[in-house]
């Protein structure tokens, strides 16, 4: 599980809840009907206007991937898979590495193998990769974009919210305290709308992003594995090449691990 995307949600309502006690306004004024279904139900429908029938089935999936970790190799486990596979395809030859495709655990990855096992040159295989990550990324921009939309509606449907509140208000102005209430409770759906926005769908779109980014440099390290090893390249120059996505600590740590 994802604990930063819970642990942010909770400190971000605790945040206004706090400041709003310490503000001197009760909790209770947050539970105005009209204003909850103007911000949720609007952004909501705005949203479904925005995209299309076949985007909006992927927010299920969005938010699986934002409250959980994927499970991926890191670059150092990465960095020595290939430098085993480069020295076993130096030895026993580059057919020798089809046995261990079925025991790979990245699709990826086993398909980049399997093309080199299959033949195909170093630009080649690049390519075909390189539009597998494009594709790939074109998806993970679609997802977020719908987090960020919502993240731009919600506001402005909390100015809606205030308005009508206000409308409301103004026509009775006889009562000056139930006026001041009135208007208190207008503002409610501002707060809403800001808070929905900024604190959770611009976030969410975010994270996506970066964890897109994340799956992106994972895949290209890959890449340039693959590419050496088809390239008949040592294991030491693989791991030199591929070392060079690690930070100074990191590869201080790997050289370590290898000299222990």
């Amino acid at each position: 599980m994802d604990k930063s995307s819970l642990i942010g949600i909770i400190l971000g309502i605790l945040a206004v809840g706090v400041g709003m006690v310490l503000k001197g306004v009760g909790l209770g004024a947050l539970i105005n009907p009209a204003a909850i279904i103007i911000i949720i139900v609007g952004t909501i429908a705005s949203v479904m206007i925005a995209f299309p029938t076949s985007t909006l089935k992927k927010i299920p999936a969005l938010f699986k991937i934002l409250f959980t970790d994927k499970q991926e190799q890191s670059v150092e486990e990465l960095i020595h898979q290939f430098s085993d596979m480069a020295d076993i395809a130096r030895k026993e030859g580059i057919l020798s590495l089809e046995a261990k495709i079925d025991h790979m655990n990245d699709p990826f990855l086993a398909s980049g193998i399997q093309l080199a096992v299959d033949g195909q040159t170093p630009e080649f295989i690049r390519d075909v990769m390189l539009e597998k990550i494009e594709a790939m990324e074109n998806r993970h921009q679609e997802g977020a974009a719908i987090f960020s939309q919502a993240g731009t509606y919600a506001p402005t449907l909390g100015v809606l919210g205030a308005v009508i509140g206000l409308i409301a208000a103004l026509a009775d102005m006889a009562d000056i305290t139930a006026l001041g209430k009135a208007i208190s409770a207008a503002f409610v759906a501002t707060l809403l709308g800001i808070f929905t926005g900024y604190v959770l769908w611009h976030p969410f779109a975010n994270k996506l992003r970066q964890k897109s980014k994340k799956e992106v440099e994972i895949k290209e390290i890959i890449i340039e594995g693959v590419v050496s090893i088809t390239a008949g390249e040592s294991a030491k120059v693989v791991k030199d090449k591929l070392g060079s996505y690690l930070t100074t600590k990191e590869l201080a740590r790997m050289k370590e691990q290898d000299n222990a």
